[in-house]
């Protein structure tokens, strides 16, 4: 059986019709399964660049899930068959693949993804059959592709990957987007016009092929004016992220306030 989530979910990213999610990179099977109870459209585990491994992404796929509100994606490490198999079997409902340079890297993507005749995924689901299948063709209807924009070959290439057939989606890595177009750091102020305008080129190209685009962002406001450029799905920040921030600001509240006591 598949799980009328994934298919909703599936639908709705493949009519462009707005979703939000959170990123996590930390293997904290509970703190993911508290996020994925808020109201996100999705949670993502970052298997690339995360802290986590193949038995946190399980864990976290399965924390998820657990809330019955959020689909689990997963960000794999690489453009690999093996990567890609290993996150869908574990219950992704979507892989965003890193460092897409052109058409044929997407569609080796594609083709890791999806069982025969439209790729050569190997047959072996040992958890995503309790969601997503067992039969292939369910597990392909309801299996979402993104590939990542985020080179100087992916940019110029752009239109040619969004019309790789069976590709769902594309997805900005805006940080290595930024150092792409010339930029010394993320958030470089110095390339602000150019990254703006590729982030309007990645856009009008999923728009063009009738695929989804998405984004992450780093924080909520900045997913919501994504959104009204027409992106659409945005991902806000991590958890590692929020973690600190909010410790932070609760250090500097409870010094501010300690010295004000009267002694």
């Amino acid at each position: 059986m598949t799980s009328d989530l994934a298919i909703e979910f599936a639908r709705k990213i493949r009519a462009r019709e707005q979703a939000v999610g959170y990123w996590a990179v930390l293997d904290a099977p509970v703190a993911t399964e508290r996020i994925g109870r808020l109201g996100y459209d999705y949670v993502a585990l970052d298997a690339q660049h995360g802290l986590l491994g193949y038995s946190g992404v399980l864990n976290g796929l399965m924390a998820i899930d657990a809330g019955h509100t959020a689909v689990g994606m997963v960000r794999v490490e690489a453009n690999d068959f093996t990567a890609i198999g290993k996150a869908l079997d574990a219950g992704a409902v979507g892989v965003i693949v890193p460092l897409v340079n052109n058409a044929a890297d997407a569609a080796a993507a594609v083709a890791a993804a999806k069982y025969p005749p439209m790729g050569g995924r190997s047959y072996g689901p040992m958890r995503s059959a309790l969601r997503i299948g067992p039969v292939p063709g369910d597990s392909n209807a309801a299996t979402l592709v993104f590939a990542m924009i985020e080179t100087p070959e992916g940019l110029a290439n752009v239109k040619e990957i969004c019309a790789t057939p069976g590709l769902d989606g594309i997805y900005v890595g805006p940080s290595d987007l930024a150092i792409a177009v010339g930029g010394a750091f993320p958030g470089d102020p110095a390339i602000e016009a150019e990254f703006n305008a590729a982030l309007e080129t990645i856009a009008d190209a999923a728009a063009s092929a009738g695929i989804a685009a998405g984004i992450h962002t780093a924080a909520g406001e900045i997913a919501a004016q994504r959104l009204r450029q027409g992106y659409t799905f945005t991902t806000v920040a991590s958890d590692l992220t929020h973690l600190e921030l909010a410790a932070k600001a609760h250090l500097a509240a409870a010094r501010s306030n300690a010295g004000n006591a009267e002694g």
